[in-house]
């Protein structure tokens, strides 16, 4: 129980003894004290003046020292005008560490067999190019959510949806047709989507030297773009597609293969996983069932020319484009269709779909969409929408080949991660693999950390070289925190220095020990928050504040040369606890922690 509820049922009692009236106490007003003043706790007592009929100070007075006399939980009040400041004893902050001390999975709720299931969905890569900055935020936000609905108490399945069909998947199949050479990932020791996506990239630059060529001989930019002959070829290949080509389908086959293996390998350097994968050219037809379905019921509406439509105008929307004339499908149709199987597989209570904020307007639509068409949780989907990840140069673009690669980044990391740690002396008394697990998790940890610590509803722009450092609200600070602590831990235990148990310190604690412990008490309601919210950042911040909450602690307290045996133990408890909860909280991001740095 917080401290704030704890005070809450305290103040209410107290009314009701002093006063005999009965108020609300989730109406009360709790809050830390000012530093200037004295007291852990302050109550705004404005409020209850007009219902209990006298001056905020006298019912201050009142109340506070009701507590005092009544209440071991209160050790002295003061009142400042209507405000009552009240110091919580001692017993309580030491009673509230033993019982986080007794919880492993503090913070954290098991889900019940009966709990809501939620589905979220994320990566949603295209099958002609490889994974991005971009995707690597949209992975991060996916996994660490899924990891925070859980901790919430909730069933969780993580899905993908891989868009693999549509002109875009068809340009990277006829470069490599054109200029290929049969290259395969084996001949080129490249990963398949690395090759894959280098072809999409050789498309674009061909078919602009062709627009440009049109326009040279006094075609329009807008009618040379329609009518370059590579376009022309690629829309021919969509066409042979659709229509079920052997040729073209072995083609595309092949080449997603490709892809595949690639994404998978990134997936895994990423730390990220899925329960189940999802596949446009696999659920654009059942999309369009669902909407014919519509028709049939008059949901939707057909027009002259054989187009099928939404009528959104009553939800203060405009009309949305559902089925072209030439019976081919939209994203909509498409999410529609995936939205199908995914019911037909899962009993979903709710569905969070992981996607930029550039599609808010999409998923505006479809919630409208599958609420009409009988989806029980289509009103209610959360379109986890955030903001666009750029580097210090400026925005990427896939087409031209100016994205920052996945593979790439996480090199690059792991590398500035290993070049940062043997400046600073941190990896001298490694094994080459200790170092080399060190380097990996650091490197990792600073670029989720980085990524996850900002509002997922901000743009932000990725520094890697700020990231790995050893100072300030980064991954590598966190870590290295929690690295420090188990060494103080391993020294303990080889010391056969208790570190749990019952303690009896008649001594005061220290302002900074019982900051710690109030601290360590607010992460299940930061949890909490970060599931409400549908923030990583919550959490991210939330364990900066407890590692520099600790290293000011450590700088300043002895631990392990503590002679006071009572003070010691609170000591290493506390240290312990610190080291679990910065262990849970960055688990929830998706973070390695290791155990020596």
């Amino acid at each position: 129980m917080s401290i704030e509820t704890t005070i809450r049922k305290a103040v209410c009692e107290a009314v009701d003894n002093v006063y005999h009236v009965v108020v609300d106490g989730q109406a009360l007003q709790v809050q830390k004290t000012k530093k200037e003043f004295e007291g852990d706790v302050t109550i705004v007592i404005f409020p209850l003046a007009k219902q209990l009929r006298q001056s905020p100070a006298a019912i201050a007075q009142s109340i506070g020292e009701y507590l005092q006399q009544n209440n071991p939980v209160i050790a002295k009040f003061n009142v400042i005008q209507g405000f009552l400041n009240l110091t919580i004893a001692q017993s309580y902050w030491i009673e509230t560490l033993r019982a986080i001390d007794a919880q492993p999975a503090f913070g954290v709720k098991a889900a019940a067999s009966d709990a809501p299931l939620v589905m979220i969905e994320y990566s949603s890569p295209n099958t002609n190019k490889p994974l991005h900055l971009g995707h690597i935020r949209n992975n991060l936000l996916g996994y660490s959510l899924g990891e925070i609905v859980k901790a919430n108490g909730n069933r969780l399945v993580k899905t993908n949806i891989v868009n693999d069909r549509g002109i875009h998947i068809c340009k990277s199949m006829l470069a490599w047709q054109k200029f290929g050479n049969g290259a395969t990932p084996e001949s080129t020791g490249m990963k398949g989507d690395h090759l894959v996506g280098d072809y999409y990239v050789k498309f674009d630059k061909a078919y602009k030297q062709q627009v440009q060529e049109l326009m040279g001989k006094g075609i329009d930019e807008e009618q040379a773009k329609k009518e370059a002959p590579l376009m022309l070829e690629a829309q021919e290949m969509l066409r042979k597609w659709e229509a079920g080509d052997p040729e073209v389908r072995s083609l595309w086959e092949m080449m997603n293969h490709w892809v595949y293996a690639g994404f998978d390998a990134t997936y895994k350097a990423l730390g990220v996983d899925f329960d189940k994968i999802y596949y446009e050219s696999e659920t654009y037809l059942t999309g369009k069932q669902k909407v014919e379905e519509g028709v049939a019921k008059g949901i939707f509406y057909q027009r002259s020319d054989n187009s099928v439509w939404a009528d959104l105008t009553a939800d203060g929307l405009d009309e949305k484009l559902l089925l072209r004339a030439d019976g081919t499908s939209v994203y909509m149709t498409q999410d529609i269709g995936t939205a199908k199987l995914r019911y037909d597989d899962y009993p979903i209570n709710k569905m969070i779909y992981v996607v930029g904020n550039e599609q808010n307007y999409h998923f505006q639509v479809l919630s409208i969409l599958l609420d009409k068409l009988g989806f029980a949780w289509g009103k209610d989907l959360v379109h986890f929408s955030y903001g666009m990840v750029e580097l210090p140069e400026g925005k990427m673009k896939s087409r031209e080949g100016t994205v920052v690669d996945a593979d790439d980044l996480i090199d690059e990391m792991t590398a500035t991660a290993r070049q940062m740690s043997e400046e600073l002396g941190k990896l001298d008394q490694c094994t080459t693999e200790e170092a080399n697990e060190i380097v990996r998790k650091v490197g990792l940890g600073a670029l989720k950390y980085f990524i996850l610590k900002v509002d997922p509803r901000k743009n932000m722009t990725f520094n890697p070289k700020e990231s790995v450092d050893f100072n300030g609200n980064t991954g590598p600070f966190i870590q290295y925190t929690y690295a420090r602590i188990r060494s103080v831990m391993r020294k303990a235990e080889e010391a056969s220095l208790q570190v749990s148990g019952v303690i009896n310190i008649s001594e005061p604690l220290s302002e900074k020990e019982i900051s710690l412990v109030q601290l360590l008490n607010e992460f299940p309601s930061v949890v909490e928050e970060a599931g409400t919210e549908y923030s990583p950042a919550v959490v991210a911040n939330y364990a900066y504040e407890l590692a520099k909450e600790y290293n000011q602690f450590y700088h300043d307290y002895p631990i392990l040369k503590e002679g006071n045996e009572a003070l010691r133990t609170f000591r290493l408890m506390l240290s312990s606890n610190t080291a679990k909860v910065l262990f849970t909280a960055m688990s929830l991001l998706g973070i390695e922690m290791p155990d020596r740095m």
